[in-house]
């Protein structure tokens, strides 16, 4: 009779005890959050860059005879109310309950707003008796009321009319080229001459309060200025009426060139060549024809104002001003927050009293930034602003000149939100300093100080810029403290231009951030400003890259410089 087989007792550890399944969530859960932001970098990236890609136009016949003619944007499902089943044929009813009681529809983008008060319109497949896609329907970008979609139903240039066929596309190209070109003369005359001899006026003016204020309505020294003020005006009058001659004979002489619309109904509006951006027939554009219009779209989204309640036209004072309040920020925090930490880090005696401190400047950085706008509101702009009117513009009262919202308090408010990051980084780069090193250079004979300015800060630098592109990023895409403090729907002046002193620290401007929020949720058609919504949202994301990846070169360049140095 053989032996059982002795068993021998496995000892089986834990997986948990290994840290495998700790490790494995960890690593999961860093893939999702890398799927999530790869995933919303491609949804604004291809929104972004497919929203001026012009598309074709179709005109659809609708089963009750009427006509509707639109660009189509997207199609999508839905489930037809019972009341709108019970108006189907039969044979819509079984096609539709076949698939569950779900049917399809298109959204077309119409415009012609001023015709029908809506710039799309939802189609359900049901409702289409035919489509067709003309090649002679022109898709045209008006300055007012959005694109204009029809025919072309004559054309009038200098006075002389011509029917539809009348005239050669090619001169009719070369006549909306000049209409343009009159049209920005014009502007350049309402708004830079005419405003440039305005703000002369106002000049005087308020040079004559001004010595009212200080010498009295009936001192010798008013008397003479009022006597050279009216001279210089009755000048600057002449000139001014010089230049409003010279736009209403550019106005008159642009009247003469316009352009008869006919839409898919018969109804004709007429209008100047020169409030025509472009317009081309959208169905026999082509491959090089569309990316003409492409590259034409962003080129204009790039270099001018925004129109149509901003969701049409450029962007450009939102992109100036955002980039000068972000580098004003960065000029503005940047000594702040390393002056603190080089206190805390190296003079401060380490206690109580620092730990407070610290922990205080943490909390800070938890603070909603709503709350930084009304204090930036409240200190800078009704407490600064306002003792630096009675300062030195005086005579502009009641009329805040810094005592509102402007462009040097919305960066100093900002500063002030991002300063706990660079606090913190400044810190933590000072530390990681060896101590060794400091002693070495004191033993060598060099003072506190020389040690901190040769020796420590050049090797903490990369560390301190990393805390200035982490304020960067947080400061740029911030929007609710600057709807307090200085940003505006449209600006009609940039901060920096070429009128003395060239850089106007008072004024308000534009933000991309804000631009996102108007277009987003206070446009009067949220499907007109969808597309807007996307490439602005790109655009931001692009800038904050750019001077991101900027300051990061530079950290790069010092890094390889002291790359001797633990950090």
């Amino acid at each position: 009779m053989s032996a059982a087989p002795v068993r021998r007792a496995r000892r089986r550890a834990d997986l948990r005890a290994h840290g495998e399944p700790f490790r494995w969530a960890m690593g999961g859960a860093l893939a999702l959050g890398i799927l999530l932001i790869l995933g919303f970098l491609l949804l604004v990236f291809w929104n972004g860059i497919t929203t001026f890609w012009p598309g074709s136009i179709a005109i659809v016949e609708l089963a009750d005879g009427s006509k509707l003619a639109g660009e189509p944007t997207r199609s999508e499902s839905f489930e037809p109310r019972a009341e709108q089943l019970a108006e189907l044929s039969p044979e819509w009813q079984e096609r539709i309950a076949a698939h569950g009681g779900i049917a399809w529809r298109t959204l077309y983008r119409t415009g012609n707003y001023d015709l029908y008060n809506e710039d799309f319109r939802w189609v359900p497949e049901y409702e289409v008796a035919s489509i067709i896609q003309p090649p002679d329907f022109l898709f045209v970008e008006r300055l007012e009321w959005g694109p204009f979609l029809g025919r072309m139903a004559g054309v009038t240039l200098g006075g002389t009319s011509f029917g539809p066929g009348g005239i050669a596309p090619e001169r009719l190209r070369e006549a909306h080229e000049r209409a343009r070109d009159r049209w920005g003369q014009i502007v350049h005359t309402e708004r830079s001459e005419i405003g440039s001899v305005n703000r002369a006026m106002e000049e005087l003016r308020l040079e004559i309060r001004r010595v009212e204020l200080t010498s009295g309505i009936s001192s010798d020294a008013h008397r003479s200025v009022v006597e050279r003020v009216e001279g210089e005006l009755k000048g600057l009058q002449r000139g001014y009426e010089e230049l409003a001659a010279r736009a209403a004979r550019l106005r008159a002489e642009d009247a003469g060139d316009r352009l008869a619309l006919e839409d898919v109904n018969g109804s004709v509006r007429e209008l100047p060549l020169s409030q025509i951006m472009r317009f081309y027939a959208a169905n026999e554009l082509g491959i090089l024809g569309s990316l003409r219009v492409y590259l034409g779209r962003w080129a204009e989204f790039l270099t001018t104002e925004p129109r149509e309640a901003n969701t049409e036209g450029g962007v450009l004072p939102a992109i100036f001003g955002t980039a000068a309040m972000t580098l004003l920020m960065v000029i503005a925090v940047a000594p702040l927050g390393i002056v603190t930490a080089l206190y805390l880090r190296e003079y401060a005696r380490q206690g109580r009293l620092v730990s407070t401190v610290r922990i205080s400047v943490n909390n800070l950085a938890g603070v909603p930034s709503i709350v930084y706008g009304v204090f930036g509101l409240g200190f800078f702009a009704y407490t600064l602003g306002a003792t630096i009117d009675q300062l030195f513009y005086q005579e502009r009262l009641p009329s805040p000149t810094f005592g509102t919202g402007g462009l040097l308090w919305a960066s100093l408010t900002l500063a002030l939100l991002t300063v706990p990051v660079v606090i913190v980084a400044t810190e933590e780069a000072l530390a990681a300093v060896p101590r060794s090193v400091r002693e070495g250079s004191l033993a060598c004979g060099a003072s506190k100080w020389q040690t901190i300015r040769r020796i420590v800060l050049p090797q903490a630098m990369p560390g301190i810029m990393t805390g200035l592109i982490l304020a960067m990023a947080r400061g740029a895409g911030e929007v609710a403290p600057l709807m307090l403090v200085g940003v505006v729907k449209l600006a009609p002046e940039l901060p920096i231009d070429g009128v003395f002193p060239f850089v106007h620290f008072e004024r308000s401007f534009m933000h991309l951030g804000f631009h996102i929020y108007d277009v987003g949720f206070q446009s009067r058609n949220s499907e007109a400003g969808k597309p807007m919504v996307f490439v602005t949202t790109l655009l931001l994301i692009t800038l904050i890259a750019m001077m991101n990846a900027s300051a990061i070169w530079v950290r790069a360049r010092l890094k390889r410089r002291f790359a001797g140095a633990h950090f």
